[in-house]
């Protein structure tokens, strides 16, 4: 499956995610890349848009490879193949206090636009633009069931066979448009990926991306 950007994944999901509309649904988007995914999302079914601030851990010399993920709570999680990667329980601690860092700054960030939605007692759908490794989303959903929502939904365009494997257990249901076996990264699957910048992040949280 290929899209056309990652407002064409949102419409596409969105669809797919039907019936939650009228629900009032809590959509989570992962920052930066999902919020123009979340924010069609939260459109469409009418629902509040938020993000979950979570970050992955990168490779040495592959800062894209994902060998863990960390949360805003501070809570690492460290994928079973890190250590063939060539990471040691140091890097992994330098690593995951650069990528803190980052989560609080984009804190600070959004708290100054509005205060966070409470995801307690409600439907909430974590949406990102693809899963690789399943790291990040991983961390999300943990992240976001500790914070005790009525129900847990994981949703993205495009995922790999070990990534869904690896979320599935972690929410009470999955949406995922494309299960793709020859996964090597996300962008593949989009004729459109360019980043997603801090102003687009921000205009969409303050509800003026145009």
């Amino acid at each position: 499956m290929l899209f056309d950007d990652r407002t064409d994944a949102g419409r596409q999901l969105a669809e797919a995610l039907g019936k939650y509309r009228e629900m009032n649904p809590l959509v989570l988007a992962i920052p930066r890349g999902a919020l123009p995914i979340g924010r069609v999302v939260a459109e469409a079914l009418g629902g509040d848009l938020d993000v979950v601030l979570v970050r992955k851990l990168g490779a040495p010399y592959n800062p894209e490879f994902a060998i863990g993920s960390i949360g805003e709570s501070g809570h690492v999680l460290v994928a079973d193949y890190a250590e063939r990667a060539g990471v040691d329980s140091r890097y992994i601690a330098e690593e995951a206090d650069r990528q803190l860092a980052t989560i609080r700054q984009r804190r600070m960030q959004y708290d100054l636009i509005r205060e966070p939605f409470n995801p307690l007692g409600r439907t909430v759908i974590v949406v990102d633009d693809g899963l690789a490794t399943g790291s990040t989303m991983s961390a999300a959903l943990q992240e976001v069931r500790a914070r005790k929502p009525a129900t847990l939904v994981c949703s993205v365009p495009v995922a790999s066979p070990d990534a869904v494997a690896r979320v599935r257990p972690l929410c009470d249901a999955l949406v995922c448009l494309s299960i793709e076996p020859n996964f090597s990264g996300v962008g593949q699957f989009y004729r459109d990926f360019r980043q997603v910048e801090d102003a687009e992040a921000l205009a969409i949280m303050k509800g003026t991306h145009e």
